[in-house]
């Protein structure tokens, strides 16, 4: 597969070739250090990952060939099961954090988002309306059935799946978006991150203008998050090598720039369980 990705400082452009085969590496923290708890092999390259919000042995990937693979991490062998319908990489997967649902979403390079129950063997709905790559499909945390995505064509888009077509259409950025997060606080609050090197945070009920650009980043933002402790705390990392801290509430946002990477940053997490952890 190869892609490419353009920093606004740049005049050259960066190319990602993936090649053979992917792993799942599955690691547990204990006193001791950290600890390989169980690999897992595919054959194409691995994009992304989520755990299960109701088995906690339970995760899906999201892989270069178009497919999602489950998995169970009490098991040695696997995958358990293998949806394959999307036709180019699956950039995205992430599972519906409200209770109401157990729902998985991915987004693909073919321009759409699917909707899966992993207990069913087909995808329930394909969303279309991306006129570029989907590179983030995310749930919120706040409103059932409801998940946003960021595409290379330069908007940030707003589902429902209960609802036909697309709920809201953020033209975010002038370039490709490549990240996108809920505030954990604000039902209302999203956060892009893309090529421009910004990171741009939306109000859904006034789309007009960003309610905040942070801007630091020299290279593209792969992937932005809020924290699950703080509502105005966010992180970003980039092809620029850093990690970096935000507090969009103060004065001066950029709080902390991480630079122990030695190669593109292409993501990261805040732990929900040690505010410290990231």
């Amino acid at each position: 597969s190869l892609h490419c990705h353009r920093g606004a400082s740049c005049d050259d452009l960066f190319y990602f070739v993936v090649l053979g085969c992917g792993t799942l590496v599955v690691l547990e923290q204990k006193e001791a250090g950290i600890v390989l708890l169980r690999s897992f092999d595919w054959n194409d390259g691995l994009f992304d990952v989520t755990w299960s919000e109701n088995n906690e042995h339970v995760l899906i990937t999201s892989s270069g060939d178009g497919s999602l693979q489950i998995w169970d991490t009490a098991k040695t062998t696997g995958p358990l099961q293998v949806y394959k319908e999307h036709t180019q990489e699956v950039y995205s997967v992430d599972w519906s954090q409200t209770r109401g649902e157990q729902l998985v979403v991915s987004g693909s390079w073919d321009q759409t988002a699917k909707l899966w129950d992993p207990a069913v063997g087909k995808s329930l709905r394909t969303f279309k309306g991306h006129e570029g790559v989907i590179y983030s499909t995310i749930w919120s945390p706040h409103i059932p059935g409801c998940f946003a995505s960021a595409s290379g064509d330069q908007t940030l888009r707003v589902w429902d799946v209960k609802a036909p077509g697309v709920k809201l259409v953020i033209p975010a950025h002038q370039t490709e978006i490549l990240s996108c997060d809920w505030c954990k606080y604000d039902e209302n609050l999203l956060v892009t991150g893309a090529v421009d090197c910004s990171l741009k945070g939306w109000d859904l009920r006034n789309i007009r203008q960003p309610v905040f650009v942070l801007l630091g980043h020299t290279y593209a933002i792969r992937r932005v998050k809020f924290s699950p402790f703080h509502a105005t705390l966010l992180a970003s990392c980039s092809y620029d090598f850093t990690v970096r801290f935000w507090d969009f509430s103060k004065p001066n946002p950029l709080l902390e720039t991480v630079e122990h990477h030695t190669e593109f940053t292409c993501g990261l997490d805040l732990s929900l369980h040690n505010r410290g952890q990231v």
